[in-house]
């Protein structure tokens, strides 16, 4: 499996169409965890999904989505309503209700990935107003196997960002 996976463009929908184009084919699966604030019956959304962040006020969008890509589960949300900026907790909670292998979440603008208990937990960042530590517009690509998780963070300009980059085992 191979996606993507970006958050909190606040209404820059040109990068969105410039990683679709450049991800056309080289992905599985295009995810957008929010904050987009775009239409929800904005074409883009054909080529990628989507859930409502808390600043995407039309009712239309859907709170969480669950996906099988290539067997493998991921559960997404913006995180707001998984009070994230204080715990994973509950998010862990809810891809393990799913059971989910990955949960993937928006709302903090700030890049981070962690194994927890057996949940891939991931925040791609913001691709337009980055906070935190890396004060980096960010995208992520996750590249699973049966023996290995590998995530890699992109800049706007699709360079990796090696200290944000890392792997993690299946089986532990």
């Amino acid at each position: 499996m191979k996606v993507l996976v970006v958050s909190d463009s606040h209404g820059d929908r040109a990068i969105l169409v410039e990683l679709i184009e450049r991800y056309k084919d080289k992905v599985d699966q295009l995810f957008h965890c929010g904050d987009s604030e775009l239409d929800p019956t904005d074409p883009i959304w054909k080529s990628m999904l989507t859930v409502k962040g808390n600043m995407d006020f039309n009712a239309d969008y859907e709170l969480t989505q669950l996906i099988d890509v290539k067997g493998e589960r991921i559960f997404m949300t913006h995180g707001h309503h998984h009070d994230v900026n204080y715990s994973m907790q509950n998010l862990v909670y809810a891809a393990e209700e799913q059971n989910a292998q990955f949960a993937f979440f928006g709302h903090t603008h700030q890049a981070g990935v962690e194994k927890i208990n057996t949940i891939l937990v991931l925040n791609p960042g913001s691709i337009s107003q980055p906070r935190g530590q890396y004060l980096i517009p960010t995208y992520a690509v996750i590249e699973s196997n049966d023996q290995q998780i590998e995530v890699c963070y992109y800049n706007r300009a699709h360079k990796a960002i090696e200290e944000l980059s890392c792997r993690f085992s299946k089986n532990g």
